[in-house]
């Protein structure tokens, strides 16, 4: 067992020890059942440092951030889009149509469902945070290429947070244990991940407030129909119960096979995401701003400092889209980005309900094999909210869950159908097209981590990552393009029938190892190669 494998046999999720009290006697408690029951305490954070369940955004240096027992594993395969059109880097606009699930089967493999190929999949783009890293000036320049800064030329980066509105399938472990909001409906979540490090002195946000927020930290509101969180976003006050439970009575929730757009641009108080249901004609916003409760950690570094929540209007940071608008302490390199996050469910057959590891095999019938330590995150059949299968929602480190199997959506009725989205558009009408479109995955950097893959030199990193017996995975999901909402759209997963024109190479397209540069101690530079990267012009304006 590997180094890292060791790591992430901690513990999974925020409210654990109210889970396990509904899990641990008798009959199981469904995960619809309502979270008010619970008996943990009504405040805790989301931690990106030790196995959270939580989606955050991949740090470019994890074992100097989270320490020895760091998380890893954040996978994510991405669509990145480029424009220098002025607007291109802070206000856009995407179409798409949702996945419908095939019918229900409690029988672990016979079908497929969205919420074993990714956890979420999201709309990104590069904020504004003057607390975050890299903690060298105090201002940023809103919607302004004025940010953009060589790292080998200068240390005076405005401070960073990076955006992702996350989409989350239905189906199975309702949040804020598992992913899902509801049996058979979708819901979207904003979050803005921002990292309190200084990688010049070297400092980190104190011990104290850390165990209170995180380093990594996040703020996080549902989208809701009136434009107001339903409890407090930032990491100080955020609450699991108020804040992170799915209500069906504020919360924008979106049917299967809905279409809809997704429209992302500033205001004067922060960045406003709206989510408009095409098929229904509901709709769901949030705006990052101080007056909805979004906020930072003040950056203090000194041992034993209470936390200090500093009401924020988070602005996008760019004005245009481009290989140089990137937040600068993530391992993948984008700013105005589509992201599939993968690689977090595996079979289980046998859950320990007090630690949420699986003691039984993972895996399905004759691939079946002894659970591994990073089979975290578990829960047997009967937590699930629709779909009875037992299963892990850790990361998957060690590539052999679905995520990592020829079994995405191919038009069969066992699997759903396609998720679908176009291309951005930006401009005041949402009529200007992006010009060029990237490949990016940011593998090596997790395969560091695993210790098959040469930060340094890139030997030893493959796009097709190694699982934990040695060999390679079986399958990595790539991106391709058809004819959808009236013109050419993607799709993410394998070629599906009748609507698959074109590939790109399938996981070639992700192209070659990319070398990125990021600060480290007095202001010196380290390059590391953290991703696959290939560019292209857009194949897919609308």
């Amino acid at each position: 067992m590997s180094r890292s494998r060791r790591r992430t046999a901690v513990l999974f999720f925020v409210l654990a020890l109210a889970v396990s009290a509904a899990l641990g006697g008798g009959n199981v408690a469904p995960a619809s059942a309502s979270p008010a029951k619970a008996t943990a305490p009504t405040a805790s954070h989301i931690d990106c440092g030790n196995g959270s369940r939580f989606l955050c955004t991949e740090v470019f240096d994890s074992e100097t951030i989270f320490g020895q027992n760091h998380y890893v594993g954040h996978d994510e395969p991405s669509t990145l889009f480029y424009s220098n059109t002025a607007g291109s880097g802070n206000e856009m606009q995407y179409r798409g149509t949702l996945p419908t699930e095939p019918a229900v089967s409690n029988i672990p493999g016979k079908k497929n469902y969205d919420f074993q190929y990714y956890a979420a999949f999201w709309f990104g783009m590069a904020m504004c945070d003057t607390q975050s890293y890299p903690e060298q000036v105090s201002t940023c320049a809103p919607d302004s290429n004025s940010n953009i800064v060589d790292p080998t030329k200068s240390r005076n980066h405005a401070g960073t947070a990076y955006m992702e509105l996350q989409f989350y399938a239905p189906g199975y472990v309702n949040q804020w244990n598992g992913f899902t909001c509801s049996a058979t409906q979708w819901c979207v979540s904003l979050n803005i991940d921002s990292l309190s490090e200084n990688p010049v002195t070297g400092q980190l946000l104190n011990s104290t407030c850390a165990a209170t927020t995180g380093v990594e930290y996040v703020n996080f509101a549902y989208l809701t129909k009136s434009g107001k969180p339903q409890g407090p976003p930032n990491p100080i006050s955020f609450d699991p119960l108020a804040s992170g439970t799915p209500n069906h009575g504020e919360d924008l929730f979106l049917n299967q096979g809905d279409s809809f757009s997704v429209s992302l641009h500033d205001t004067a108080h922060g960045l406003q995401t709206t989510v408009q249901d095409a098929t229904t004609g509901q709709s769901g916003s949030m705006t990052a701003s101080a007056a909805n409760g979004f906020g930072q950690v003040k950056f203090a570094p000194s041992p034993s400092t209470a936390c200090q929540n500093i009401p924020y209007d988070f602005h996008p940071m760019y004005s245009t889209s481009s290989t140089q608008t990137t937040v600068p302490w993530a391992a993948a390199t984008y700013n105005v980005a589509f992201d599939t996050e993968i690689g977090h469910f595996d079979y289980c057959d046998n859950v320990d309900t007090s630690t949420f590891s699986c003691v039984g095999k993972e895996g399905l019938r004759a691939s079946k094999e002894t659970a591994d330590t990073e089979d975290q995150g578990c829960f047997p059949a009967s937590a699930s909210s629709l779909v009875k299968i037992g299963g892990c929602l850790g990361s998957n480190t060690g590539y052999d869950g679905t995520s990592y199997l020829s079994d995405w959506p191919n038009g069969t009725s066992s699997r759903p159908t396609p998720t679908i989205f176009t291309s951005p558009r930006t401009g005041p009408n949402y009529d200007i097209n992006y010009s060029s479109v990237g490949f990016n995955t940011d593998l090596p950097r997790i395969e560091q981590d695993l210790g098959t893959c040469s930060g340094a030199t890139g030997a030893g990193c493959t796009i097709i990552p190694p699982t934990d017996d040695g060999t390679l995975a079986r399958f990595y999901p790539f991106y391709s393009t058809g004819t959808a909402l009236g013109g050419c759209a993607w799709t993410v997963g394998q070629a599906y029938p009748g609507f698959s024109t074109n590939t790109y190479g399938g996981h070639q397209q992700y192209g070659s190892l990319l070398k990125v540069t990021y600060l480290t101690l007095n202001g010196a530079t380290r390059t590391s190669f953290n991703d696959y990267q290939s560019i292209i012009p857009n194949p897919c304006p609308r």
